[in-house]
């Protein structure tokens, strides 16, 4: 079985399913039951010196934080250190998860927070279980074309031929052939796909490069992508990041692949948005959009956060 070499943590609190919790807990007790039946590879026998990374502490079972939200409640307590992208402490792995928290709330696929925090926050057995090729293979295809929206690649740390083919000695789907974890259809464009709560608000605040309240003039379609042409009125911008002076000049924004799903926020553009975006390349892409409404103490209270909320680093995880 091949290491997890690289290191490195998209776009709502994560979910864990009770089904979820409970398949994956009978497996590891199984797993655990039978496993020395198995010349696998152990944290003893390669603590120190494991494809070519010096650790310089031995690995340790320590408890999953409340605070780490991508795996708090996944069905276990307890993970080990380093984990299985090599991150040899909770605040390296607390910093580089919270990347990855967005994208539980898309539930782009069931089995999400199930194999991410295998990685993560692997079950802390004398030896380390890796995810199944075709559960990785499974979130892949279900979440990825999510993540492209917001311009972030299916990451090389997450290659799916890293992981094992199946077998009893890795972390197999929970809701394999389960219809509801495939994405249908006319699935809002994830961007459009927010409630108006101020956890997801900040969430997608940290996930963007800049944010703004604005009004918008008008949508077209092109080249499978939507475009929002900003009204000309004054902006105010909470969040400066990448955008430029021509830039605010005349903003143009981009739903990436968003030609044909349904945003809801779109059918009406009366009123003011709140608007979060980054750049990719020479674009403009869309993170999150949701109606300014005054009366939103949810929305109040998120904009006061965001004039002091320190943000996690986000960018380098999906590089």
């Amino acid at each position: 079985m091949a290491r997890q070499g690289s290191r490195g943590g998209p776009v709502g609190p994560g979910h864990a399913a009770a089904a979820a919790s409970m398949a994956l807990g009978l497996f590891l007790l199984t797993w655990a039951a039978s496993a020395e039946e198995y010349d696998y590879y152990s944290w003893q026998s390669d603590n120190f010196h494991t494809g070519g990374r010096f650790y310089a502490r031995r690995p340790q079972c320590v408890d999953i934080p409340a605070d780490l939200r991508l795996c708090h409640g996944v069905g276990y307590k307890r993970m080990r250190l380093p984990n299985l992208l090599e991150h040899e402490t909770m605040p390296e792995v607390q910093q580089q998860a919270g990347s990855w928290v967005p994208l539980l709330a898309k539930r782009c696929h069931g089995d999400t927070q199930v194999f991410l925090c295998s990685l993560f926050a692997p079950i802390c057995l004398d030896r380390p279980i890796y995810p199944c090729r075709s559960l990785c293979e499974a979130v892949r295809d279900s979440c990825a074309p999510v993540m492209e929206s917001y311009g972030f690649p299916w990451p090389d740390m997450l290659r799916c031929d890293k992981f094992p083919i199946d077998n009893d000695l890795c972390i197999p789907m929970q809701f394999a052939g389960n219809p509801a974890t495939q994405t249908p259809v006319s699935k809002p464009c994830p961007p459009c796909d927010n409630e108006l709560k101020a956890d997801a608000i900040m969430e997608h605040f940290c996930a963007s490069d800049f944010a703004l309240k604005m009004k918008i003039k008008e949508v077209k379609k092109e080249k499978g992508d939507r475009k929002l042409i900003a009204a000309q009125k004054k902006k105010k911008v909470l969040k400066t990041g990448a955008l430029r002076k021509r830039d605010l000049k005349k903003l143009v924004l981009y739903i990436k692949n968003g030609a044909e799903c349904p945003c809801a926020q779109l059918d009406n553009l009366a009123g003011s948005y709140l608007i979060m975006g980054r750049r990719v390349d020479q674009q403009l892409l869309l993170m999150a959009i949701h109606k300014w409404d005054k009366r939103s103490r949810e929305l109040r209270f998120a904009v006061k956060q965001m004039k002091s909320h320190q943000c996690p680093t986000y960018h380098s995880v999906f590089q």
